[in-house]
């Protein structure tokens, strides 16, 4: 498979993976535009690839691209370039920037005001994995499509 464009939300189809991929720069805005995206990307699968996906799903993607974008734009110098695939029944969200620096979860501490955001998306994602790149890191959070106990059908297991 060719890899898709890096653009304005571009995708490509096919037998295994559909894409969405975007380069991200700016100030604070691009956050809600790449929450905006990944909305806009899982509401097409489900409309045009017949792939269900619950608000559940729909909210925990919102919410990991949030943070990763976040992080990336607060500790990477340049671009940062989020891509959003459908691989089976999840949703991988993958933020690549610049900075070669693996990010760390801070020890939980309830009384540490800010700086959850990795901890979050551990909490709600299936897979999560950082990787340095040649040039910079790889993020890669995976979000399931149903909720737990459902199958795609939208049926509960037997």
């Amino acid at each position: 498979m060719e890899p898709a464009p890096v653009g304005e939300d571009s995708w490509v189809p096919d037998d295994e993976v559909i894409q969405a991929t975007v380069a991200l720069e700016g100030d604070g805005g691009c956050i809600a535009r790449a929450r905006h995206l990944a909305a806009g990307f899982l509401t097409r699968v489900e409309a045009e690839h017949g792939l269900p996906v619950s608000q559940r799903a729909m909210d925990l993607t919102q919410l990991v691209v949030s943070e990763l974008v976040t992080n990336a734009r607060k500790y990477a110098p340049g671009p940062v370039l989020l891509d959003l695939r459908i691989i089976g029944d999840t949703v991988e969200v993958v933020v690549w920037d610049g900075d070669p620096v693996l990010p760390v979860a801070r020890a939980a501490d309830a009384g540490r005001v800010g700086q959850h955001g990795l901890e979050i998306v551990k909490a709600v994602a299936q897979g999560f994995e950082a990787q340095r790149e040649p040039v910079g890191k790889r993020i890669t959070a995976r979000i399931a499509l149903m909720d737990p106990g459902r199958t795609l059908a939208g049926c509960r297991p037997l």
